[in-house]
This record gives structure tokens, C-alpha cells and sequence, in this order.
């Protein structure tokens, strides 16, 4: 902008306040608008001045944003200069709230300890004014220095006013623009770094020299949460992450990437050791239950990570560390899987499985067989095991090993429950309306169906609705659900409701998890499964017979029944027997069957229904045991 003595100064000021406003506009950086600004109001001035534009912090500090023709090592002896009332001509400005003139430096009181600073300033005189925000508060001052000893006239003062209104507008926008930039790269509901932040920094590490680890991070079942107690319960947990990792220092980057999930950068990391220990840190750190409004959330992570040396592409190691966590999330929940390079053959696999299951909900082709459950005393039937398995389009059936990692889904093993239920309910419907004597069609509930929260209503809609009391069905939970982690009292407070509304519960594959004779007295159960790998060593080992002999006392003096599962020659039928076990189920009566071929079984050896005559067709399909006394 250059200006004539014809100019007048009306037309000055319109040309400076057009130039600062289009500067404004074009998003132009503060440093360089503040400078264009101190050099336009020098040049303009009608004697020689020097001019400075000071930030005020909020810590009540001055900071230097423009001061193009005054010494650096006086603009830098001014950064993080307290304000007050005797610090100089713009301390003294800021402090007040009004313009603060100095006619003589050299006599002032207010630039007494200033002095040294001065006597390289060449100049004699100062005026500052105070630049203020649309709220009114001082966030800044524009100050003239004069070579004589003089103050401004009516001009400098039109001049100035412009000037600190352009610079109060420049510094809020600046401020505007660095909140929404914030916004844009942080998240708001844990202050930490948000998916934004994340790609950026993980592309600069990547297009570095140096090693780095990431380790990424998923909040496990935050939308059972949501779903049962209230996403102001969830948002407790995920600022609970937000805070622990936060708290482990500086030495990491953390990010929140969007709803459970989270990431970790790990810039100084020299080793996958070192990885391995952040992890484990992260998990101590986290794993650690939240309190919420009176009620006690359990908070743990699955943590997957890949150590990048050397760096390479972001976008394959981001992949790389997603199926770490994919594959942790299946396998290890609640621990760190690092990367391996055999994991997306492992992931391709799984992935299909979940394909496979998921169309087969849509289209209803997930159905139940049954394995009979036996007296064993007499080998009658007395009820089923309801096994999940998928009918194929062209008919052949599926066992649960050929899509049991789909099952690993939450979403999926809902559904799955969802579908065995309805096709238990009606099939037990058919059963009783024939008279047959079933008592009972045992159900795998998974760890979804508990923390949704609705089990219960789930099963009384359905059995409801097929008119079949709830006393027919026993839900059978693994010892790993059933212990929960963490110390998680769902599953055992579900059970309790459960058991009170004629449901009966079984504690499936005793022995083999988390389980103890101690919870068998804390979360008491109807029936207990005898894992199969007892029962497969009874008639050759010691251990297993003490401790399945030991399992039959213990639950019949409880009030609890046993099950021995696995049974598949005569010899541990009949060793089972003589030690007192009533109930067992395995191949040596019957692999699980279709809905047609259990309604023979029950009908053929159904307890208390008549023998078939010998050379009954019927009868010549099933090749069925003698009872364990023969």
C-alpha cells in the first residue's frame, strides 16, 4: 500500500482496513498480518516512528507478534514480560485497560528497569494503546515509539484506532481458526488426539528413518454397555481410557480413533520387547474397573500392535495392526497380540467363516441338531443338547468347527442364539404335543447374550410365544462366560434371575477354565458338564477317576446334577455308573441328530417309552447301546 501527500487520510485508513480484511480473508498467517500492519501504520505515520503489536497471553503475559523495525534482542527481552502498572508504556497499558503516552523514556519511573533495553531503541517517546476483543477484555497493544519527544496527533490517533480494531479482529480469528483446528484434530470426549491427528502423525513416522511401534487398542463390549445401562455409562468408559492413557506420560502419542476404538504411537521404540512392555503398560494402566454413579463397570482392552523397523507405508501398517487387534480380539481378549506375518492367511479365514455364517441368518438356514442327553443306568433318553450347525443350499450340513471362529462375532453369536431359540422353542412345542418325553433341550448362551442385558425377556418372548414352559430348558454356559473377566458379576447376577423365573442353568466343560469348586458355592448352577478329556482318561487314569468321583459327591451333596460329556466306549459308560454319575451324552449313544431323527430317538428310547421289537426299520437305523447294568 503506498500513500501520497494528495492522499487523504480518510482514503489511507479505507486502503489499510481493505488490504488487512482481504489478508483476514485469504487465511493469510497472523505473524505475517500483524507485520504488514506495523509496516502500512510506519510508513503512514507523519513522522518518523517505529511500531510494535504485543499479544497479551493468558497468563497475563506479553508476547511479541510484529515489531519489524525494532532490535530482535529487545522484541525477545519483552516475551513472557509480566504486565502491570509500572512495566513500561504497554505493560502499563495492557494492565490498565487504556492507552498509556510516555513523552520521556529516559525519566519515566515506569521504564526505570528498562533502561539498558532503551538505549538501543534510539527513540525517546512511547505511546501504546490497549487492542481489545469483541467481549472487551485487553488482548494485545499497539505501541508507537517516537524518536522525539513527542505524542500522537489527531492523524496517528485515527490511525491507531483503525489499527488495534484490525488487530483485535486478525487475533480472534486466529483464535477462531485454531479452535476449529483443534476441533479437527482432537476429540472432545477425551481430550486426546482424534483419527485426524492419528493419520497425520502415523504418515510422518512412516516417511521417517527411525523405529516406531504401533499398538492399537479396542474397548471391549462398550455396546453392551450402551445397550444395558446408557451411553453415559459408555462415554464413563471411554473417557476412563482417555485419562489412563494420558496418564502414561509423554513418551507416547494416544488417540482416540472413533466409538471403542483407540491407538498408541510409541516413537522411541527400539524393539518389539520394548513394544511388548508398552502394551503390557497399557493394560495395567487401563484394566482397571470404572465407577459409575454407584455401580462398578469392568474396563479392559484388547491390544493388537506392529513394530515398524524399518518404517514403511502407513496404510500397511495400519492394516498390519488391525489384524493384530482383529486377531487378538478372537483369540486374546483383554491381552496384547503383537503382528505376525502368518495372521492374514488366519484373518482371511475367519473373515470367511463370518461371510458364511451371516448369510446364512439372512436367509435362515442356521438350525439345531441334537445330541441326546442319557440315563445312563438304562440308555433312555432324557433329553438334548441343541448343537448349532448351518444347512448348505445343496442340502449337506455344516458342524460348528467349519464356522465356530465366526461365532467369535458378538453380533453374529447373538443372532445365532436368537435363531436356535426360535427353531428350540417350536421344536419342543412339536415334541410335547406328540407326548414324548423330553424333559429337557440344553442351550449354549455365549457372553453377548449376557451383556446385552435382555436374556431373559429374550427367551420368555420366544417360549412365550410357542406356549412352552420354561422348565423344558437348560441354558448351558462355559466356564470362561460364566466367570466373566475381570471379576464381571453380569453373567452370575443374569444366571440368579434366570434360575429364579424355572429356567435351569448348566455350568458347561467343568473343569478345563476359569471355574472352581469355590464359585460352585458363590454362583450355584443346576447341572454341571464333566468336561469330555476326564472322561476319555477314566478307565485308564487315576486322576481323572478321583476327580470325576470327587465332582459326583460334591454335586450330589449340593443338590446339583452331573453330566458326564465325552462318553464314547461301554467300558466308561459302564466305570461312570458304578461310581454314581446318572446322565451322560457323547458318540457312544448318539452324534447330534436332526430334528426328525431326535423325534425317533425320543419316540424309540425316550425314558419310559416301550423297547422297539427287534427288526423294527426303524429301530435297524440307530445303532443304540445297551444300558450300562446289562
Amino acid at each position: 500500500m503506498q500513500t501520497t501527500g494528495q492522499q487523504s487520510h480518510r482514503d489511507i485508513i479505507w486502503t489499510l482496513q481493505n488490504a488487512v480484511i482481504q489478508m483476514i480473508g485469504d487465511a493469510v498467517a497472523l505473524p505475517n498480518i500483524m507485520d504488514f500492519i506495523c509496516r502500512q501504520a510506519e510508513h503512514a505515520a507523519n513522522h518518523d516512528v517505529l511500531c510494535s503489536i504485543l499479544a497479551v497471553t493468558p497468563e497475563k503475559q506479553l508476547r511479541t507478534l510484529a515489531a519489524p523495525n525494532l532490535p530482535l534482542k529487545y522484541s525477545r527481552a519483552l516475551n513472557g514480560l509480566a504486565i502491570g502498572p509500572n512495566i513500561g508504556s504497554c505493560g502499563s497499558s495492557a494492565y490498565h485497560g487504556h492507552e498509556v503516552t510516555t513523552v520521556d523514556l529516559n525519566r519515566h519511573p515506569n521504564w526505570a528497569p528498562f533502561q539498558d533495553l532503551a538505549s538501543h531503541l534510539k527513540v525517546k517517546a512511547c505511546w501504546s494503546s490497549p487492542i481489545r476483543s469483541r467481549a472487551g477484555d485487553v488482548i494485545g497493544t499497539f505501541a508507537f515509539y517516537f524518536k522525539t519527544r513527542t505524542g500522537p496527533t489527531d492523524f496517528e490517533r485515527e490511525l491507531v484506532a483503525c489499527c488495534t480494531q484490525l488487530c483485535a479482529i486478525a487475533i480472534e480469528n486466529e483464535k477462531t481458526r485454531a479452535e476449529l483446528l483443534s476441533l479437527v484434530y482432537r476429540d472432545p470426549l477425551t481430550g486426546l488426539r482424534n483419527r485426524n491427528g492419528y493419520l497425520d502423525d502415523l504418515s510422518k513416522f512412516a516417511r521417517g528413518s527411525c523405529p516406531f511401534a504401533l499398538l492399537l487398542l479396542d474397548l471391549n463390549d462398550l455396546k453392551g454397555v450402551n445397550d444395558s445401562l446408557s451411553h453415559a455409562a459408555g462415554d464413563a468408559l471411554i473417557r476412563a481410557v482417555g485419562i489412563r492413557l494420558s496418564s502414561l506420560g509423554d513418551n507416547i502419542i494416544s488417540y482416540r480413533l472413533g466409538g471403542d476404538e483407540f491407538g498408541v504411537l510409541v516413537p522411541a521404540c527400539s524393539s518389539e520387547e520394548q513394544m511388548a512392555e508398552w502394551a503390557t503398560a497399557i493394560l495395567e494402566a487401563v484394566n482397571l474397573p470404572v465407577e459409575f454413579h454407584g455401580s462398578t463397570l469392568n474396563c479392559y482392552v484388547t491390544v493388537g500392535g506392529v513394530f515398524c523397523n524399518p518404517p514403511g507405508e502407513a496404510e500397511a501398517i495400519a492394516q498390519n495392526a488391525d489384524l493384530a487387534l482383529y486377531h487378538g480380539k478372537s483369540t486374546r481378549r483383554g491381552g496384547f497380540v503383537p503382528f505376525e506375518l502368518g495372521m492374514r492367511t488366519a484373518i482371511t479365514h475367519r473373515l470367511n467363516a463370518v461371510s458364511l455364517l451371516d448369510q446364512a441368518l439372512r436367509e435362515e438356514r442356521v438350525i439345531p441338531y441334537y445330541q441326546p442327553v442319557i440315563k445312563i443306568e438304562t440308555a433312555e433318553v432324557v433329553g438334548v443338547e441343541a448343537l448349532v450347525r448351518i444347512r448348505n443350499t445343496d442340502g449337506t450340513v455344516l458342524t460348528a468347527g467349519e464356522f465356530h471362529q465366526a461365532l467369535s462375532e458378538p453380533r453374529l453369536a447373538y443372532m445365532v442364539t436368537d435363531a436356535v431359540l426360535e427353531r428350540v422353542a417350536s421344536d419342543l412345542r412339536f415334541w410335547l404335543d406328540m407326548g414324548l418325553p423330553i424333559q429337557h433341550v440344553g442351550v449354549n448362551v455365549t457372553s453377548p447374550d449376557f451383556h446385552r442385558g435382555n436374556l431373559e425377556a429374550r427367551i420368555s418372548e420366544v417360549f412365550g410365544r410357542h406356549n412352552v414352559p420354561l422348565k423344558h430348558l437348560v441354558l448351558e454356559v462355559n466356564e470362561k462366560v460364566f466367570m466373566g473377566h475381570g471379576g464381571d458379576n453380569t453373567v452370575a447376577a443374569s444366571v440368579e434371575n434366570l434360575r429364579t423365573n424355572h429356567m435351569l442353568v448348566a455350568l458347561d466343560d467343568f473343569g478345563t477354565g476359569y471355574a472352581s469348586l469355590t464359585h460352585l458355592l458363590e454362583f450355584p448352577v443346576d447341572l454341571i458338564k464333566i468336561d469330555q478329556s476326564f472322561v476319555q482318561r477314566l478307565c485308564h487314569d487315576r486322576g481323572s477317576q478321583a476327580i470325576v468321583s470327587a465332582l459326583i459327591e460334591i454335586a450330589n451333596k449340593l443338590g446339583m446334577r452331573i453330566i458326564a460329556e465325552g462318553v464314547e466306549t461301554r467300558e466308561q459308560a459302564r466305570e461312570l455308573h458304578r461310581m454314581g454319575c446318572k446322565l451322560g451324552q457323547g458318540f457312544y449313544y448318539s452324534r447330534a441328530v436332526s430334528f426328525e431323527e431326535a423325534t425317533d430317538l425320543l419316540e424309540l428310547y425316550g425314558q419310559g417309552m416301550p423297547r422297539p421289537q427287534a427288526g423294527c426299520q426303524r429301530h435297524a437305523s440307530f445303532s443304540w447301546p445297551q444300558p450300562a447294568y446289562v
